[in-house]
């Protein structure tokens, strides 16, 4: 399973991607912005088509060769990244 770990850090600003297992960004692949592992399929995308009212089945569809799982956890991350802590 893979998953991502939201730190202090991801939740007060910007996310912090290095906690999550389901990315990476390698220097001179997609001029190093944020992809899902092994793909060369930027976050970003991700983002854009969900804001444009797809689904995560839409995505799976119009993106062959994605993991599930990894598109969960990377949503999922961003969700709890933007939770405000208890005080």
């Amino acid at each position: 399973m893979v998953g991502c770990t939201v730190t202090a850090n991801s939740v007060s600003g910007s996310l912090d991607w290095f906690r999550c297992a389901a990315v990476e960004s390698v220097p001179g692949k997609v001029s190093g912005a944020w992809v899902l592992k092994g793909t060369r399929m930027p976050v970003s995308v991700i983002f854009e088509n969900l804001e444009a009212g797809a689904n995560i089945d839409d995505i799976m569809t119009w993106y062959q060769g994605l993991d599930r799982e990894e598109v969960k956890a990377v949503i999922d991350f961003a969700a709890r990244s933007l939770e405000r802590p208890l005080q």
